[in-house]
């Protein structure tokens, strides 16, 4: 198979996937008001992602994990869970608050700062990878488009929230920065 359609192949997979994160937040931000808390919302969440994994594993027919590993896994191989924990939480609260397109972007340019390091130095066992100008220039665009995003983003009522209580929230933000 021709490397560089490889490459454009995965790279589109991981577009799908990133297109897809906004969704997760937004529906998961209306589990969060519908079942009355954040954390309702998240373990609902999980649930469900391990109810939709298992038929997969299932039809994959994905051999047994090798649980005589675990006590040899490093501790830090389990920060996958508590980040994914972390992060739908922080979707349900700060989604509704800020928007999509906020969170999103707050999100892509912490992963990307996060990544940065993880390839500099190599943690998780990842492959150490140079951080070079051209990345650099890069990650400072996405860094200048997120401030962008943030000063140029006018706050809106949702459709769970009245104008009155935005224009509080909005005069008291205002308040405590003067």
């Amino acid at each position: 198979m021709n490397s560089s359609f490889t490459l454009v192949a995965l790279a589109a997979v991981a577009v799908i996937a990133g297109a897809l994160v906004p969704f997760q937040a937004g529906s998961n931000a209306e589990l969060g008001r519908a079942l009355g808390h954040p954390l309702w919302a998240t373990l609902v969440s999980l649930v469900v992602s391990m109810l939709v994994v298992i038929p997969i594993v299932i039809a994959m027919q994905v051999p047994a994990p090798a649980l005589g590993a675990i006590r040899h896994i490093p501790a830090w191989a389990w920060l996958g869970g508590v980040a994914g924990v972390i992060y739908i939480s922080s979707a349900l609260v700060l989604v509704p608050r800020v928007g999509a397109t906020n969170f999103i972007v707050c999100v892509i340019a912490g992963q990307l700062i996060s990544s940065l390091l993880l390839d500099y130095h190599g943690w998780l066992n990842l492959p150490v990878r140079e951080v070079s100008i051209g990345r650099l220039a890069g990650v400072t665009l996405v860094l200048v488009g997120m401030v962008t995003v943030q000063w140029f983003s006018p706050t809106i009522a949702s459709p769970h929230q009245s104008s009155t209580q935005v224009a509080t929230e909005v005069s008291g933000a205002a308040e405590s920065k003067g």
